[in-house]
């Protein structure tokens, strides 16, 4: 199976870099780091990667609001590299802050009619930042990231994490062409609405991650590349421990897409 070679974007405030390059590595890819001030400077610099993967962390500081400044970078810098990347069948995965900079440049969702955003990250309702494992539903097989996988108990960390459609209009397109494909759910497995904190941000719909209609852009809060191994859950000691954490699937879906 060939390698598929995976970018990991860095900007100033990027902590989970390392973390998810290691992911990708253990999935069988190859991962390099580049610093947004590089692409900036050669944006052909793209074209030699496969998956672009824009990690968590607080990319400056999250000044004026959550992934805010990068996505301006990537919007009215980059727009047309990151659209040619798209064209080219490749993959791109946000994760966390990651999603909001996807979310806020418009590489995840199209602008609305008159160039607004369909979607955003905001506050939590809680008014705080929330660490916690979550549960999670996975839903169709739009999403290439996703596929095989019904189920998830990932962590979060966020206080940016709510995510609201522009309107319901917007909202419903989304559910009907499939691209809702992670929603939070309740911890003791019961269906019905998610309260907090088993949805720990009060997203519309418990939504946690979408993708966009290729299935080949995918955007989540939690975070799959913290649990990718046994040890990474705080009681592998006195549970049971899966042969893998439920996180490594999304980076092994993404590197078999390419064999």
């Amino acid at each position: 199976m060939p390698q598929p070679r995976v970018l990991i974007l860095r900007a100033p405030g990027t902590n989970c870099d390392r973390e998810s390059a290691f992911a990708f590595e253990q999935a069988g890819a190859r991962a390099d780091y580049a610093h947004i001030q590089r692409l900036l400077d050669t944006p052909a610099l793209m074209r030699e990667y496969q998956i672009l993967c824009i990690p968590g962390g607080f990319s400056y500081g999250d000044d004026i609001a959550a992934g805010r400044i990068l996505a301006n970078q990537i919007r009215h810098h980059l727009r047309a590299e990151f659209a040619a990347f798209k064209d080219a069948g490749k993959l791109m995965l946000g994760i966390c802050n990651g999603f909001q900079v996807l979310i806020k440049s418009g590489m995840l969702l199209p602008d609305a009619a008159d160039g607004g955003l369909a979607a955003t990250l905001t506050l939590n309702d809680s008014g705080k930042f929330e660490a916690r494992w979550v549960k999670l539903s996975a839903a169709g097989d739009k999403c290439v990231f996703l596929r095989g996988i019904e189920k998830m108990y990932l962590p979060v960390a966020h206080a940016e994490g709510k995510f609201v459609p522009r309107d319901d209009a917007t909202l419903n397109s989304l559910a009907a062409s499939g691209q809702v494909v992670l929603r939070y759910a309740r911890l003791d497995g019961t269906a019905g609405e998610v309260p907090y904190p088993d949805c720990p941000n009060g997203a519309v719909g418990a939504i946690a991650g979408v993708c966009d209609d290729t299935g080949r852009v995918f955007g989540l809060m939690p975070h799959p590349e913290r649990f990718i191994d046994p040890t990474h859950h705080p009681r592998w000691t006195r549970e049971l421990p899966p042969e893998f954490g439920d996180g490594w699937r999304i980076f092994t879906n993404a590197v078999e897409y390419f064999a």
